[in-house]
């Protein structure tokens, strides 16, 4: 049977309409739209205790967040990092003028494999950028580890961690910097937008400068900035989405329980494991479709597509298969390979509903 109406990968966390509104009287009456208003620090507070961060800046968006993060570590030469991510992650390290080095993932969590990065490292080794994929925390000690012993840098590209902890700890706590995108599709948004967290205060006025053309005060200018600034529009909503995002949380987990109910037992659909150690923010729900499926992850895609269910291949193509930089760069990678070729993500948002789960899961079941 054919949905009347499609069902997509994700859909957008509004706040109620009334409320967002309203806080629009806030921006005409202060005649602030933007350079680090009066919502902007409000929710950069809120936000900062939310993650549990001492430090914290809010970006215009997520890839800014990551080049501006670049730019005040002044990495040079190479950046190990992984190719199963969204571009933005390469394309930032590119943009900088360095070089990524690709580090194959782990086949549990599809996050880098902390064990084969030392194997990379030379002598122009900067930096390690790995990826909290679909939400699930990298191996944060080892990969820390690794760092201080061969005096690297490490920022975390935790798009998709928004809330996520190890035990009681926040996800943006660890590495140098960690980046979140508050992106429209993501877990919570800001409309666009971007944060960096970092342990080090002495880091806050170069991020500063660097988002802001680098204005030291109207008269001084100290380095080539960008406009990175969040303005009092994405703020507000960031504000109001902020008074929801528990919620959202714990809807989506219910969503996904329901799916693991339907699909944990069937052969050749694999599902990314459960810890108890983990505070999960539910921000995707992968499966892995391999050969005892008796389908192909393509094949698959292109069922669901015929009853008006639309998922996504993400991450696919590899960062390595992209036609600027194929061929380009080294690494050995054949786990990310793998994975991306059999990878979908099936629809998932807060309000997505039970039925429209058991249709996707029947389509998938064959029945």
């Amino acid at each position: 049977m054919k949905n009347n109406e499609p069902i997509y990968v994700t859909k957008p966390f509004l706040p109620p309409f009334e409320e967002f509104t309203e806080g629009l009287k806030r921006i005409w009456d202060s005649k602030l739209l933007t350079n680090f208003g009066p919502i902007y620090n409000e929710l950069l507070e809120g936000l900062k205790k939310y993650l549990g961060v001492e430090n914290l800046s809010l970006i215009v968006n997520g890839h800014q967040a990551l080049e501006i993060a670049i730019s005040t570590l002044q990495l040079s030469g190479e950046v190990i990092t992984t190719p199963f991510t969204f571009a933005s992650t390469t394309h930032a390290i590119v943009r900088s003028g360095l070089e990524p080095v690709f580090c194959d993932i782990r086949m549990d969590n599809y996050n880098i494999d902390e064990t084969k990065i030392e194997d990379l490292i030379t002598e122009k080794t900067s930096a390690i950028i790995p990826v909290h994929v679909y939400g699930t925390p990298c191996n944060v000690e080892v990969i820390d580890a690794i760092a201080k012993r061969h005096h690297l840098k490490v920022i975390y590209d935790a798009a998709h961690a928004f809330g996520v902890k190890i035990g009681d700890q926040g996800i943006g706590t660890y590495g140098d910097i960690s980046m979140f995108s508050f992106h429209a599709t993501k877990v919570y948004n800001t409309i666009e937008g971007g944060g960096l967290a970092f342990s080090n205060a002495e880091l806050a006025r170069e991020i500063y400068l660097r988002q802001n053309f680098g204005i030291a005060n109207a008269e001084e200018i100290l380095l080539p900035g960008t406009n990175a600034k969040m303005n009092e529009f994405q703020a507000l909503m960031g504000l109001l989405n902020l008074k929801y995002v528990e919620q959202e949380i714990n809807n989506r987990k219910k969503k996904v329980e329901l799916y693991r109910h339907y699909l944990s037992k069937i052969p050749g659909i694999k599902l990314l494991p459960n810890s108890e150690k983990i505070k999960q923010n539910y921000a995707y729900f992968p499966i892995v479709v391999t050969e005892e499926y008796g389908m192909t992850r393509d094949e698959l895609a292109v069922k669901l597509q015929k009853h008006n269910i639309f998922p996504r291949k993400y991450f696919y193509p590899l960062i390595t298969d992209f036609t600027c930089y194929r061929g380009r760069y080294r690494g050995d990678t054949p786990n990310a390979r793998y994975i991306a070729d059999r990878v979908l993500c099936l629809p998932i948002w807060g309000g997505i509903s039970e039925n429209m789960i058991y249709e996707i899961c029947q389509v998938i079941l064959g029945e």
